[in-house]
């Protein structure tokens, strides 16, 4: 596969042109590993990525001491890559990798990215295209009410079908159900046992035939029903994401605020603190002149 090719898998570089590919693409440098080896650490700072061109990695985060295993976050192939973020900034790695067998890596460094977009504008252009994209869309989320009841709102869009289905389930699983086919049962028996003209004498064949019909009609019920029950679950884990990103990523901004928060209020403390320093040898120093008030003591 060329490494044009494995540039256009990359949604960061998708806007862009074949010649910016194929430009950028000559740009990559191999790297190989073997099994074991490390790619980069956690901590280390970053300033590539990488694109697998053959064989497999390993993302994880080290564990605190040797009894506790590694957290493994990702299996990394063929055509994937990773790393992608440092290429736009000097935080460090946020995870460990590590060759899962012998492995040839493509490596670009945020300088080539760098004199390439200097040179090409429609490049440029292109990965600020995709990068406004991608915001918009973590915006149009977090402006988004993810807290909702989607139980309710399932239950409110159900057919007449499916309530009668939910509401067939709901009665099998009770004690009513299973007393009135007790009271049924007894009914019929003693009807057709005390009446002078009975209609299903015994072995009850008419009976028999109406309870299968029953339970052949009670099972089918019961799956769309417990499929609905189903649907709603995945629908509810789906809200409960929902609602926990937003709050993390509420807490990480909150977080960064804070951060931002204490270096202002330290860096005024400075500027106050430097302040007060002067005034006081301000007034010190004509203090201690000759003719001043320390000099005639």
């Amino acid at each position: 596969m060329l490494q044009a090719d494995l540039l256009a898998q990359i949604s960061l570089f998708e806007g862009l042109t074949d010649e910016d590919r194929e430009a950028l693409g000559a740009r990559l440098t191999e790297r190989k590993y073997k099994a074991g080896d490390m790619v980069f650490s956690k901590g280390e700072k970053g300033s590539a990525m990488y694109i697998v061109l053959s064989g497999s990695v390993q993302i994880f985060l080290p564990p605190p001491d040797k009894d506790t295993p590694r957290v493994v976050l990702k299996d990394v192939r063929t055509g994937e890559y990773f790393g992608e973020l440092s290429l736009f900034d000097d935080k460090p790695r946020s995870a460990s990798v590590e060759a899962s067998v012998e492995t040839v890596l493509l490596e670009l460094t945020r300088d080539e990215l760098g004199e390439h977009l200097a040179k090409s504008k429609s490049a440029a252009l292109a990965i600020l295209s995709e990068m406004a994209e991608r915001l918009r869309e973590t915006n149009a989320m977090l402006s988004q009410r993810a807290a909702k009841d989607v139980v309710k709102e399932i239950e409110e869009n159900l057919t007449w079908g499916q309530r009668l289905a939910d509401k067939v389930a709901e009665l099998n699983g009770s004690w009513a159900f299973i007393l009135f086919l007790l009271g049924l049962s007894l009914a019929w028996a003693g009807s057709n046992k005390f009446l002078p003209h009975p209609f299903d004498e015994y072995p009850y064949v008419f009976f028999n035939l109406l309870l299968a019909i029953l339970v052949a009609m009670q099972g089918p019920l019961i799956v769309m029903s417990q499929n609905r029950q189903t649907m709603k679950d995945r629908a509810q884990a789906e809200t409960d994401f929902r609602v926990n990103l937003k709050n993390e990523v509420g807490i990480e901004t909150i977080a960064r605020e804070l951060l931002a928060f204490r270096a202002e209020t330290v860096k005024r403390l400075d500027i106050l603190e430097r302040q007060n320093t002067k005034e006081r040898l301000r007034a010190e120093i004509p203090a201690k002149m000759p003719g001043g008030p320390l000099s005639k003591a």
